[in-house]
């Protein structure tokens, strides 16, 4: 079987899930893509682009799978005499009907913001099978449409939600989760006395919530509480002065701030770290959280989003917080005594490795097609 994967912003987790599907699938996956840069110019233009691509290129697919950042059904205009036959398959990472919103995007202000989740929207009324990487992912965008539909003045065709809720279902992030493995340290009797080891390794974005983050460290600090801290992730031009704050206030806290380009270092942060701390507003699936469960990283999380998939039901109480002064008081618990409570079992995250994930997707689009 022959697969076309379109992918309009290739970068991040986006290339990774692009890349190793293609990499572990039985089927034969081809990848029309573009770099992962001009987001809104990605889900006007790229369908476009992706487009001429598609016709100049040899290969005949007989499923087109594509990302939510592409304008499906433009696509399909555009290439009707080559893409008619072919099933579609849509994969949502994340969507722009209930994406937040970053207070300082002057769209939002100017009311022109809907159009993107128009997009995604027709987008799904137009595939054949619609996916998302979580059940959380899949309920809040099945839930919003009405009350987005609802927002236009007339003929809201709210009957064409039930159409897209039939096509829906979960298709968990595939992940190389084993490509850790090369990196777990040897066991040893000891962490050699240091302090507990802190880890942020999440993008330096406002919807992660760094303010809450921060905010719960540099009161343990003040109470005295010895810990470490290990700043990763990637961070652009605009990324909240939070960060930079935190790092003066925290001092020689701080062991390591900024992103990590090399995966082997990158791995190894995760599997010294000691507790993660989640205080994200918004996760449709929290890959860079699993990352760090599988590298055996006591997570706290907050009791919403995606995050109880994460994690065995009968665990929850001992994982998840339910506000602020229940993650402050778990903190300072795991800070005083790191070995009171061990990290979840990481074989739980183990579904998500593409070793068994593959399977999962090829057997659908086989299905499918």
């Amino acid at each position: 079987m022959k697969i076309t994967l379109l992918e309009p912003y290739l970068t991040g987790s986006h290339a990774s899930w692009a890349s190793e599907y293609a990499s572990f699938s039985r089927h034969q996956v081809e990848t029309l893509a573009l770099p992962g840069r001009h987001w809104k110019w990605r889900m006007h233009g790229g369908a476009v682009t992706l487009a001429r691509k598609f016709l100049d290129s040899a290969f005949c697919p007989d499923l087109l799978l594509a990302t939510d950042m592409l304008d499906l059904t433009t696509f399909l205009a555009l290439t009707r005499q080559r893409s008619a036959q072919c099933k579609t398959a849509l994969y949502f990472h994340e969507n722009q009907l209930t994406y937040p919103w970053s207070p300082d995007d002057c769209d939002r202000a100017l009311k022109r913001d809907a159009h993107y989740a128009f997009i995604n929207y027709v987008s799904a009324l137009a595939a054949d099978a619609v996916l998302f990487n979580s059940a959380y992912h899949l309920q809040s965008f099945v839930d919003e449409l009405p009350r987005f539909l609802g927002s236009f003045p007339d003929k809201n065709e709210l009957g064409s939600v039930e159409a897209i809720r039939r096509k829906c279902r979960v298709l968990h992030l595939g992940m190389d989760l084993r490509r850790f493995d090369p990196y777990r340290p040897a066991k040893s009797d000891g962490d050699g006395g240091r302090p507990p080891l802190v880890l942020w390794n999440h993008r330096w974005e406002y919807d992660k919530d760094p303010e809450e983050f921060f905010r719960v460290l540099e009161r343990a600090a003040a109470d005295g509480l010895e810990f470490q801290v290990a700043v990763l992730g990637e961070s652009f031009s605009a990324a909240p002065a939070i960060f930079r704050e935190a790092r003066d206030r925290l001092g020689e806290r701080v062991v390591r701030y900024g992103f990590v380009k090399s995966f082997a270092d990158y791995a190894a942060w995760l599997w010294q770290a000691d507790i993660l701390p989640v205080t994200s507003r918004h996760d449709f699936f929290g890959a860079s959280v699993v990352q760090a469960i599988y590298c055996r990283c006591h997570p706290l999380l907050p009791r919403r989003l995606a995050y109880p998939d994460h994690i065995p039901h009968e665990l929850h109480a001992r994982y998840f917080y339910e506000d602020s002064a229940d993650l402050q008081g778990k903190l300072e618990g795991l800070l005083r005594d790191r070995g009171a409570s061990p990290p979840p079992p990481a074989d739980f995250v183990e579904r998500y490795d593409w070793r068994q994930m593959a399977t999962v997707y090829d057997d659908f689009f086989e299905s499918l097609v």
